[in-house]
């Protein structure tokens, strides 16, 4: 199914080079106003992803260079916080990571600006074209450049992944299936809430599980909610367990 793309200032110059480009996609269609499904939206030459109850909430962005994702990398404890601890860059910085449910690129991001090259792989087109706006926009920050540089983002899925895997020779595979209610932050909810209406459940989550240990190196890493069952009802080597969520891992041989 196409995906709609509204452009609510048109004239705007940085907006109208980004709607030319991204019109030039057969999948997808220029709208005049928002309809009741998700869309997405460009705005100040940003490209989001919105709802109905656009402009009352704002879209969803891929910013690796200001809100949430600036406060993990300045404040979110380095190598001592638990995504890094559970990868494996708090014992060896450089290690090639392949995130195979990107999304909005998050972790990604923070386990690349702790050294790690890191593969982003994303299935869904939209997000796909999301997370290739925010890395270009990325490029423009001097200061972050060097991050830019650790990652790198490829189309399909850990189920059909081609040439550009093989090349990239994981030495750890991470994975974050979507799975519904994972905060009681409205905040998170809202923007999850049109983050999982345009993508769905991955309801082949459990499969990517056989694979991704076939191709890691080091280990597989599942990041769940806290009390959700185990992905494909295998149990983990070790898990790291926070307040609402749990790293499971699935380890192959040590980091060295």
């Amino acid at each position: 199914m196409n995906l709609k793309l509204y452009c609510p200032n048109p004239k705007h110059y940085e907006n109208q080079l980004l709607f030319r480009d991204i019109t030039a996609l057969d999948w997808i269609d220029p709208i005049k106003q928002p309809g009741t499904q998700p869309f997405l939206i460009i705005e100040q030459g940003m490209l989001g992803l919105a709802d109905a109850q656009w402009p009352k909430v704002h879209p969803v962005y891929v910013d690796f260079q200001s809100g949430a994702v600036a406060h993990r990398r300045l404040y979110g404890g380095g190598a001592g916080q638990a995504v890094a601890k559970a990868v494996g860059v708090s014992k060896k910085k450089n290690l090639r990571i392949l995130d195979a449910t990107a999304g909005l690129g998050r972790d990604a991001f923070v386990i690349a600006s702790l050294g790690a090259q890191v593969l982003m792989l994303e299935r869904h087109r939209g997000v796909h074209l999301l997370l290739t706006d925010g890395l270009y926009r990325l490029g423009f920050n001097g200061e972050l450049g060097d991050i830019q540089q650790r990652l790198t983002l490829a189309h399909g899925s850990l189920l059909d992944a081609g040439e550009a895997l093989a090349e990239f020779a994981p030495e750890v595979i991470y994975l974050d299936p979507m799975f519904p209610e994972r905060s009681k932050s409205a905040k998170v909810k809202k923007e999850m809430a049109i983050f999982h209406e345009l993508v769905g459940d991955d309801a082949d989550a459990d499969a990517l599980l056989a694979p991704a240990l076939e191709r890691a190196e080091f280990r597989v890493v599942v990041k769940r909610p806290k009390q959700a069952p185990h992905l494909a009802g295998k149990v983990p080597t070790t898990a790291l367990i926070g307040k609402s969520s749990r790293f499971d891992i699935y380890s192959k041989r040590a980091i060295i």
